[in-house]
């Protein structure tokens, strides 16, 4: 006989603590015997309902499901928005997903909406679950303290409005880890490298913070995680130009030709993963080359000493949990 199989349904960017509620209120009910299932729209409905309209993605569609499986699924399913599924009518929507998944219980947070044109709620959800014969549960809101003292319903909108504003700090308190980009090293115009301070120009199809300088951690193909100071912005010292993302990786030599390493050079077109743990400061323009020189090795600094007292904490929490 199979396991018992528990489901939820959504989005899912971003992986917050709500979804990780949702997610342990699916395993308590289904047991530990049993199966949970997170299927996940990707990409987001709106993408093909008013394309432009979409939010911005949180994260890829490999960091997605590896992170809602570190929350507790035993399997993510991709849900395509095609036509066909946007235009079921609720009862449509569950009977089909009933009919793939054979659900016992079925797990949403109270805003959850499904169907036609949204048309389906929890309620909907209750009287079909009756029908269909599951058990629907609707999971409070998880609720997150900012630093601002405010409490707020942790929500994919929450962080995207965060990280705006560039409150990197409160978007790790809403996601229960640091924000994280996964994206391309491509060539840039290598001023960095001119000046001494070689970065990684970073192309990625997740959200950025909002214009400013950030403490972070960058993850290379091979493992290493280094201190970054990461510029997102239009380099206002060197003219109007596009909004681009900048890692400089503090103690990594040059991984563009090799220099000061003792690996192969990296070259271009490789994938770095950047996690953002503290704002710096604004972006700012200056009439002089030395003064920008000057502003780059604090900014360097800062960041460095950000990476070595969050390794510190690491370390003595880990020993503590002994």
């Amino acid at each position: 006989m199979p396991a018992p199989t528990a489901i939820t349904v959504g989005s899912f960017d971003g992986v917050h603590l709500g979804h990780a509620s949702l997610l342990r209120a699916a395993r308590r009910a289904i047991g530990a015997e049993g199966r949970v299932i997170a299927l996940a729209f990707s990409p987001h409905p709106l993408s093909l309902l008013r394309p432009g309209a979409e939010p911005a993605r949180l994260t890829t569609w490999s960091t997605r499901e590896q992170l809602l499986r570190d929350a507790g699924a035993d399997e993510v399913v991709r849900l395509e928005p095609t036509r066909e599924l946007l235009a079921l009518e609720p009862r449509a929507f569950v009977e089909r997903i009933v009919r793939e998944h054979a659900p016992a219980v079925w797990a949403e947070g109270p805003d959850f909406r499904f169907g036609k044109a949204r048309a389906g709620d929890t309620r909907t959800l209750e009287t079909l679950g009756g029908e269909f014969g599951f058990r629907a549960i609707v999971v409070p809101h998880a609720e997150v303290a900012l630093t601002d003292l405010t409490l707020a319903p942790a929500s994919s909108t929450l962080v995207r409005w965060l990280l705006s504003r560039g409150r990197v700090g409160d978007a790790r308190r809403v996601l229960g880890r640091a924000y994280k980009i996964v994206g391309v090293v491509e060539p840039g115009d290598q001023r960095g490298r001119a000046i001494g301070f070689p970065t990684a120009n970073i192309t990625t199809e997740c959200a950025m913070p909002a214009d400013g300088v950030y403490a972070g951690v960058a993850t290379l193909p091979d493992g290493r995680e280094l201190a970054a100071a990461i510029s997102v912005g239009t380099k206002p010292t060197f003219g109007d130009r596009p909004r681009t993302l900048e890692a400089h990786l503090l103690d990594a030599g040059d991984p563009w030709d090799g220099r000061g390493a003792d690996r192969q050079p990296l070259g271009y077109g490789w994938t770095v993963r950047l996690r953002f743990t503290a704002w710096l400061r604004e972006q700012l323009g200056y009439d002089r080359l030395d003064d920008l020189i000057v502003q780059i090795e604090a900014d360097a600094a800062r960041a460095a000493d950000h990476f070595i007292s969050r390794r510190a904490d690491s370390i003595e929490t880990a020993g503590a949990a002994r």
